[in-house]
């Protein structure tokens, strides 16, 4: 070989080498790093979740009235996070049912922005709605989010005025991630003795409370939760990033447990879930739960061959017919709730 071929020869080698190495050194440093932090997990999860809902928000858009009015990037809290929206139908009465909804997104994604035309089709039936935004895991561990929830509940007791809502008939709704967040605040609210648990105020009476809409949520019951499949690696990555454990044990989950919490006293709830969301056994056990123990429950599920198959969210399309009929089907439980009779025996109707 001559002398310059030879030279370049070994260039070549040397470069091979040299690129060989820092790909090597990049993987063991990528892998190094999904296993050291769930940072890396998460900011594709929330990439994710960021293009699911820019779909639902595609679907919902011919749905999204024009009469509401809103209330913008109110604070609620100390925190960055603390800070909701309101929505109300433009000419309301002097006060309405409201509506609480926490948003979804694995307890590490979302925002109360990605439902905002949802929640204005909502409010346009006769509510007022208070979309809020919670401070996301990692950044925070549980039960931040659980508090945050009661701090702005507390929040809109003390300004109903202010947004025309009757603060006997308050109603506390999500989705996802949201739906666990809701749920664990109705027993916080329902159950002192789980409050006290917590270390958590409620953040309104339970007389105050007159239902629970819950759309695709968990964990309600860790036990029956199985973390295997294509969604195990997402749940491992929530729950590390919300229980702040990498290799979450049943005593750590557990601590998200709603189901076995469920008294007599907790609030009449709303739920449903699609038959291909990966957590429809959750949301099925709570229904069971809630049955149990007498407790008032709207289910709406679909039989496990219904097609098309309804997956995570599917409220959220309102451009399919089921969505719409969750949508009609619950505004009747929140209608139905807040018109019933109370304990005192006084009737509260729905004021349009």
């Amino acid at each position: 070989m001559k002398p310059d071929l030879h030279a370049k020869f070994r260039l070549v080698c040397n470069a091979v080498l040299i690129l060989t190495a820092i790909t090597t050194v990049m993987a063991v440093l990528a892998y190094a790093a999904f296993r050291l932090s769930p940072w890396p997990s998460v900011l594709l999860i929330r990439y994710a979740f960021h293009e699911g809902a820019l779909k639902a928000i595609a679907s919902i858009a011919p749905y999204v009235p024009k009469d509401v009015s809103t209330h913008w990037n109110i604070r609620y809290g100390s925190e960055k996070d603390a800070r909701l929206d309101v929505f109300a139908p433009a000419h309301a009465p002097a006060s309405l049912p409201a509506v609480v909804w926490v948003h979804g997104g694995g307890f590490v994604a979302g925002s109360r922005s990605d439902l905002s035309d949802y929640l204005k089709v909502l409010a346009a039936r006769g509510f007022v709605v208070v979309a809020i935004d919670y401070t996301l895991a990692p950044a925070v561990r549980f039960p931040e989010p659980v508090r945050q929830t009661n701090a702005a509940l507390t929040y809109v007791v003390a300004n109903a005025k202010r947004f025309g809502i009757d603060t006997a008939r308050l109603f506390l709704a999500g989705d996802s991630a949201g739906a666990q967040i809701a749920a664990q605040s109705a027993l916080i609210i329902s159950d002192p003795v789980y409050a006290r648990r917590m270390s958590i105020k409620p953040g309104v009476s339970r007389r105050a409370l007159r239902g629970l809409v819950l759309f695709c949520g968990g964990p309600y019951d860790p036990s029956i939760m199985r973390l295997e499949g294509p969604f195990a690696d997402f749940m491992r990555t929530v729950l590390w990033s919300y229980l702040g454990t990498r290799d979450a044990d049943a005593l750590s989950v557990q601590r998200l447990a709603v189901v076995p919490y469920i008294t007599s006293m907790y609030p009449p709830t709303f739920i449903s879930v699609g038959n291909g969301d990966p957590l429809a056994a959750q949301s099925v056990a709570l229904a069971d739960a809630l049955s149990l123990r007498n407790v008032v429950v709207d289910a709406l599920f679909f039989p496990e061959h219904y097609r098309p198959s309804l997956g995570h969210e599917y409220q959220l399309m309102l451009s399919t017919q089921e969505a719409r009929m969750a949508l009609d089907r619950y505004v009747s439980f929140l209608q139905r709730q807040a018109g019933r009779r109370d304990s005192a025996g006084v009737v509260l109707t729905l004021r349009r």
